[in-house]
């Protein structure tokens, strides 16, 4: 068990080097070749609640973080918002909104789910409320003033 915390604790501060905040990143997935990044010109890293509690997800300014599927426990990631290779961010303008694909990545297995792959869920940010959503059901709230534009 030492081990396999030494070798988890190595790969999050190699992630921390490779997923950098402005880096874009390749990554390879059961769909093809993707690229990611970090840093959206939103304030993306934080805690996003399910119903202000559990199921949790934590995302990290260098691109690692936590992921908590449903009754299972918080897991570590690397993750990043979907991007052309050139590091345009790719999304969809609404009205009120914008929607972004996020990819995210186990670093551990849990019991019987030992996928690894990339996962690709819906982000969106929603301007008239100041909320982002990972996947319709986790929130957080931001503030007009952090964006970057």
């Amino acid at each position: 068990m030492k081990s396999k915390n030494i070798f988890v604790i190595a790969l999050m501060l190699f992630m921390m080097q490779s997923f950098g905040q402005n880096a874009v990143n390749e990554i390879e997935t059961k769909s093809g070749v993707h690229y990611i990044r970090t840093n959206i010109n939103y304030p993306v890293a934080g805690t996003y609640l399910f119903n202000n509690g559990e199921p949790i997800v934590e995302l990290n300014e260098n691109g690692t973080g936590f992921y908590q599927l449903h009754d299972q426990p918080k897991r570590p990631i690397h993750w990043g918002i979907e991007c052309e290779k050139t590091g345009e961010t790719i999304f969809k303008k609404g009205f009120n909104t914008a929607s972004y694909s996020l990819w995210y990545q186990f670093l551990t297995t849990y019991e019987a789910d030992m996928n690894l792959d990339w996962n690709l869920v819906p982000f969106t940010i929603h301007f008239n409320t100041l909320k982002m959503y990972i996947q319709g059901e986790r929130v957080k709230d931001y503030k007009a003033s952090e964006t970057k534009k």
